[in-house]
């Protein structure tokens, strides 16, 4: 194999290829990268066998095709730290050969066939999402996955796709986060008879990859294909295949509350934020709430922790109706505030003092954090509403 490859376009494919492979290991051949060069097309691929991904590569001129398999650290390191606008890989059965105008390295190389093998996507049924609504999907969801948790099903993201809508939810059973967002299903794809949750990790790297798809096209077309044990998602660039977790997620929807009688307030996203930092400034680890009270004419948020001192932030707001509080974690009220552009109105539903608050925008994204008092009880969402 012998290509003559842009430097940086080939840096920016790798870091996403790199990202899945394994720094440590017990097969030693993941922890590597596989180039795929032939004459019609350029992609890096790398797998830990629960995650993998295939990147295309632009900006690279094949002199012979073929594949070759390149260790992550010391080919990563030479791309850095090099500073040469084009670059040459060669390889041979004696290794690989990597130069540019001032530079020149050689690399052992593994067996190609000693590579596993990578699903590509050949689906004949899957959703079609643009990639800016994917990524804030994503955005707004993964946050609330508990990695650390017992309950494997709650270190993912569940994606549910019926008809033209993909919803996804995430609970680490304090808070729960749903975005729900159009999708076009193709060939009568769908999961609905499925627990399709997609570890955080993959959801992530997902993530990751939209950045670039987003700035380069918002609209681009994105194919989700759900399948019994496994999901992918294909863009333009790159395809991610991904096991799923194995478990029953929580039935979301008899978290959600629907209280006729609850006060709904609507804010702006970026000075209630500023409000709650402000007065999460003397919250610590073991006294985390601030105190959400909504009175006439003002928004008032209070904190205090015998340690460290007391807060009190006002706001002024439009609301007329009966003074009610509810103490919060401050950490769940700025991670949802974070996904949200500061400008953004929502709309903030508290019913009472042992209630959970719901926040919710008009355009599919809703979020539920359970109150203080039930701090101490964090499965709380879950148990409540955990599958039988």
């Amino acid at each position: 194999m012998k290509a003559i490859c842009d430097r940086q376009k080939l840096l920016t494919a790798f870091q996403l290829a790199a990202a899945v492979a394994p720094s440590r290991s017990p097969k030693p051949i993941l922890m590597n990268v596989r180039f795929d060069f032939f004459n019609n097309s350029a992609t890096l691929v790398a797998t830990d066998l629960d995650t993998s991904i295939r990147v295309a590569v632009e900006g690279v001129e094949i002199v012979e095709p073929g594949s070759a398999v390149l260790p992550v650290d010391r080919f990563g390191a030479i791309l850095r730290e090099n500073t040469d606008e084009k670059i040459t890989v060669e390889t041979d059965e004696n290794g690989a050969k990597v130069s540019g105008d001032r530079s020149r390295f050689k690399l052992p190389v593994s067996a190609v066939e000693e590579f596993p093998n990578v699903a590509s996507f050949e689906e004949e049924k899957y959703h079609i999402v643009s990639a800016r609504r994917l990524k804030e999907l994503v955005r707004r969801t993964v946050f609330a996955t508990d990695a650390e948790s017992s309950r494997y099903s709650l270190g993912g993201v569940l994606l549910e796709m019926e008809g033209d809508t993909l919803i996804g939810v995430a609970t680490d059973g304090r808070r729960l986060a749903k975005m729900e967002i159009p999708a076009e299903s193709v060939g009568g794809h769908g999961n609905a008879d499925a627990m399709t949750i997609a570890p955080t990790r993959s959801m992530q790297l997902v993530d990751r990859v939209l950045v670039d798809r987003v700035l380069a096209d918002p609209e681009e077309q994105i194919k989700i294909a759900a399948r019994p044990n496994d999901l992918l998602i294909q863009t333009s660039h790159a395809t991610i295949f991904t096991r799923l977790i194995d478990g029953r997620f929580p039935k979301w929807r008899d978290v959600l509350p629907n209280r006729a009688g609850a006060v709904q307030i609507e804010l702006i996203a970026g000075p209630f934020f500023s409000a709650v930092r402000q007065a999460a400034v003397v919250t610590n680890q073991e006294s985390r709430g601030v105190i959400v009270t909504f009175r006439e004419g003002s928004l008032v948020l209070t904190s205090s922790t015998a340690e460290v001192g007391e807060s009190r932030v006002e706001m002024l707001i439009a609301y007329d109706g009966p003074e009610i509080s509810v103490s919060l974690d401050h950490r769940f009220l700025a991670d949802f505030l974070k996904v949200l552009d500061p400008e953004k109105s929502f709309s903030i539903e508290i019913e009472g003092s042992d209630a959970p608050a719901l926040c919710t925008t008009d355009d599919g994204y809703s979020y539920v954090v359970m109150p203080m008092a039930r701090e101490k009880k964090k499965e709380a969402v879950s148990s409540d509403a955990a599958a039988s």
